[in-house]
């Protein structure tokens, strides 16, 4: 449903500090994301998987480094084009809209909206229809926020992106607060949609079931980036984790499945 191509997603030497003269959040962090592909951000609480994504979507300015999308520094871009091209959907819920779900959705379609005009236009409103269709909300459309489980929300969230009809797709946790069923539904959405898709998980098997690539952070630094099976190795995770990392595989599947322990004493 998507309307421009996959964006091209590349990060040389990127890093954020709070403030002048404490040590980085995020230390310098290159690497280069082909069209279409999903990767995973994946490391302990407060490796700088938020911060990352913050950068990403232009919240953050870098301190050192440039984001390029499609080989132009979005900061050298404006911020309604980096709105054209990124959408995020974050982990932070808004409970208290009093917007309808139809609504919300349609507010993606703002970056592409010139001058003072409202809402509206049959191509809005068939953006907006697929969006709501995609993630079996058709039901929920006249709904207020408010009325929604968290799942539910975040399912609107995610729809709201889609309308915004981006070529990179930011997603933080997206399957927090999701029971089983909506999670794999999720899971299913990253990986048949047309996009560049970034997203942070804590489910490290999850990251190599759903990630063409993943990011290994650890305290700011990149312990590892590539496909699955070379970044999650039992070392590396353990490594990162300060765990005892075990690969074991499972006797119904074809893969391997990461299993954790603490580390004797």
């Amino acid at each position: 449903m998507t309307a421009q191509a996959a964006a091209g997603l590349e990060l040389e030497g990127v890093s954020w500090t709070l403030k002048k003269g404490t040590s980085p959040i995020l230390m310098e962090t290159t690497l280069a994301l082909n069209p279409g592909r999903v990767l995973g951000i994946v490391g302990p609480n407060g490796a700088g998987k938020t911060t990352l994504l913050r950068l990403l979507y232009r919240y953050y300015r870098p301190t050192s480094g440039r984001v390029w999308l499609d080989g132009e520094d979005i900061w050298r871009m404006s911020a309604r084009n980096v709105a054209r091209k990124v959408a995020a959907v974050l982990q932070e819920q808004p409970t208290d809209f009093a917007l309808t779900v139809r609504e919300i959705v349609a507010l993606g379609r703002t970056p592409h909206r010139s001058g003072l005009g409202g809402f509206g236009g049959a191509r809005d409103a068939e953006i907006v229809d697929g969006a709501l269709d995609r993630l079996a909300l058709r039901g929920f459309a006249d709904r207020h926020l408010g009325t929604l489980s968290g799942g539910e929300r975040q399912r609107v969230m995610v729809a709201r992106a889609l309308a915004q009809e981006p070529g990179l797709l930011i997603l933080d946790e997206p399957t927090n607060h999701l029971d089983i069923r909506h999670q794999l539904e999720v899971l299913r959405l990253i990986r048949d949609l047309p996009l560049t898709i970034v997203t942070s998980l804590h489910d490290l098997n999850m990251a190599a079931g759903v990630c063409d690539d993943v990011l290994l952070l650890k305290s700011g630094r990149t312990l590892g980036f590539g496909p699955p099976h070379t970044v999650l190795c039992e070392a590396s995770v353990s490594r990162a984790f300060d765990v005892d990392a075990r690969r074991d595989h499972l006797s119904l599947s074809a893969t391997d499945h990461l299993t954790f322990h603490l580390q004797e004493e």
